[in-house]
Order: structure tokens, then C-alpha cells, then sequence
């Protein structure tokens, strides 16, 4: 490790200073929790070479709270961390941010909603922000990286202990796709219980707002939400049917307060961000399927937005379950519905 580094001076508009190890350190105490400062006062050269050397292998980076790279949205805020480890392009941090999350177990409605938010707001110049967890958390990402833009990827542990351990894959893509991921945590650190409200509140205070898609009661998406309130960030929910267990939590967030979103230009005008005339709110997830005929047109009516099977949509319609089934199949693969769990299937469009 360099015994001097260089760093912004406090002062706008002077050069940059060179302060001693020790001058950093004593710094870098004002920020700090009592509990760590004696680990300052005799740190473990072994875990310091280890957490260089792997952040020097991954061409990842350690951004000081005194950094001219450290995110702005973190430097106002109370409470912000010392130190980050990032992996990827730190320029992501530097964007106005959104975070969008909800529930791991989402439908596949909620999973393509979270997509295509994600793809628009990220064209109109937002880095997308989620947890890297399964469900709303990946479709938000997947959605930021099909635009060719920047996604943020916020880590419960080490980022060389991705967790989840299956988004890995979409770990390295984030990274190698102009994004970044980040983590408070060294290199080597397991998962802990503890983590989630520190990772919680870290992605609220990068962001200008949260975004919740589905979400049930009592779920984390709701304790970032609270996060973010607490920070005075924008809360955005999409509402849902009152019968849908995975809408109740938006709706609830609504009822508190949180601003009801159903277009990604409602929310860019909400957050101020007046160049919106390239971000086009995309059509029908069918766009440039061929047209339907009227029964294909029945059925879906009939089927809704809720979940449902094949039995009630044969009640519905008066035809055969087999004949349902069969038109099912078509509007499946011309991605219009989709399957869901106990046999059902979930309108897109």
C-alpha cells in the first residue's frame, strides 16, 4: 500500500492534497463508529494485503469518503460510510440513481414491469439500483443491462461472496456491462443477518428514490422503503389488485403516502428529470407479434390481470378446457401470457 495518497482537499477549488497514512487515518476516525477506532489504532497488515490484493485482481477500487469519486449522493447524508469497495465502473455512482426492488417470489407480470422500468429510466440517464436478489432485484437489472446502460448492484457481503450465489453470472455482467458493484463489506466477508439493514440503507442514501414493483407485507423492500424516508428520498409504488397477496404491500405504501407510478414519465417528472422526450414508453409486450383474432381477444379479456387457470377461463368463456389450453399455448409463445405456479397463467399485456 502507498504510504501517501492523494485526495480531495475539504476546501472547493484548491488542489488536491497528499496526506500522510497516518493524517488519512485520523481523518477517517471522525467517521467511524467507537468500535472501530481501536482496530485503527493496531490494524492487521495481513487482512489489509489480502483486501488489496484481491481488489488489485479484479480491478476493483476502494473509494474513501474523501475521494473526489465518492458517490454524491452518500457525501450529504448522515451516517455514510467511511469506505466502499467497488468492482466495475465507478462512474455508475456518480449518475442520478433510482433504486427499483420488491418481492423474490415475483409474478411474471411484475417481473416484466420491473424489466421495462428499468430499461426506460436507464435510457433517460438513471443508473438502476437493486440487491442482486431473485425476482423484481434481477429483472431490474437484466432490464438496465438490455439498454446498454449502467446497472448497480449493492452487496450483502464481500463482493467476491455474491449473494445470491445463482446471480453471480448477472454479478459479471453488471460489472463488465458499465456498471458497478458495491459493497461495504472487505473482500472475504460472509453474509450476515446484521448486513441487510446496512446494504438497505447504503442503497437508499445512492439513490433519489425507491421504486417497489411487488412486495409483500412485512418484506424487505418495505424496510428500504422505510430506509429511504428516513433519508428523505422519493418512495414510487405500482399499485395492484387488492385480491393479489404480492400487490399489498404497494398498495399500503400508496395509502402512506408513497407516489403512485403506472409510466416511467410519471416519475422522471417527479424527480425533475425534464429530458425525457427520448425515453418512449414502450407498447404491448406483443409489439411485432401478428394481430389476433377476435377469440385470442376474448380470452384475454376473460383472463384479466390476476392469475388464474385454465378451468376458471373455460367457466368464463363457455368453450372446452382443451380448446383454452390450446389457445394458452399460442399466446404463451407469442409472449402474451405466462405460465405461474398451480397451473395458471398471468396476462402480460
Amino acid at each position: 500500500m502507498a504510504r501517501h495518497l492523494k485526495i480531495a482537499t475539504a476546501t472547493p477549488g484548491t488542489a488536491p492534497a497528499v496526506l500522510s497514512a497516518d493524517s488519512l487515518r485520523a481523518l477517517l476516525v471522525q467517521r467511524l463508529p467507537t468500535r472501530m477506532k481501536a482496530w485503527l489504532e493496531a490494524p492487521d497488515q495481513r487482512l489489509i494485503d489480502s483486501d488489496l490484493g484481491w481488489i488489485e485482481a479484479n480491478h476493483g477500487q476502494i473509494l474513501c469518503c474523501l475521494d473526489p469519486g465518492y458517490p454524491p449522493g452518500l457525501a450529504g447524508a448522515e451516517g455514510s460510510p467511511a469506505m466502499l469497495y467497488v468492482s466495475g465502473n465507478p462512474g455508475a455512482l456518480g449518475r442520478p440513481a433510482l433504486a427499483i426492488v420488491g418481492a423474490p417470489q415475483a409474478s411474471a407480470a411484475g417481473v416484466e414491469t420491473a424489466g421495462r422500468f428499468a430499461a426506460q429510466l436507464a435510457r433517460a440517464g438513471l443508473s438502476i439500483v437493486s440487491g442482486l436478489a431473485d425476482g423484481i432485484d434481477t429483472a431490474a437489472h437484466q432490464g438496465a443491462l438490455a439498454a446498454a446502460e449502467g446497472s448497480i448492484g449493492v452487496c450483502t457481503a464481500g463482493l467476491d461472496r455474491i449473494q445470491p450465489a445463482r446471480s453471480a453470472r448477472l454479478a459479471a455482467q453488471i460489472r463488465d456491462g458499465g456498471g458497478s458493484l458495491v459493497s461495504l463489506f472487505a473482500p472475504g466477508t460472509p453474509p450476515r443477518r446484521y448486513h441487510f439493514p446496512l446494504r438497505n440503507r447504503l442503497m437508499a442514501a445512492l439513490t433519489a428514490g425507491v421504486l417497489v414493483v411487488e412486495a409483500v407485507e412485512g418484506s424487505g423492500a418495505l424496510r428500504l422503503a422505510a430506509q429511504a424516508r428516513r433519508l428523505q428520498r422519493r418512495v414510487f409504488a405500482i399499485p395492484g389488485s387488492i385480491r393479489d397477496p404480492q400487490s399489498r404491500a404497494c398498495n399500503q405504501l400508496i395509502r402512506d403516502g408513497a407516489t403512485l407510478v403506472q409510466q416511467t414519465n410519471e416519475l422522471l417528472e417527479d424527480l425533475n428529470i425534464n429530458d425525457i422526450q427520448s425515453v418512449m414508453e414502450s407498447g404491448p409486450a406483443h409489439d411485432g407479434s401478428p394481430p389476433l383474432d377476435n377469440k385470442y381477444e376474448m380470452l384475454l379479456d376473460a383472463a384479466g390481470f390476476e392469475p388464474v387457470d385454465i378451468d376458471v377461463l373455460a367457466l368464463r368463456t363457455g368453450w372446452s378446457g382443451h380448446a383454452v389450453a390450446s389457445m394458452l399455448l399460442v399466446l404463451e409463445l407469442q409472449g402474451r401470457v405466462a405460465p405461474q405456479p398451480g397451473g395458471r397463467y398471468c396476462r402480460l399485456s
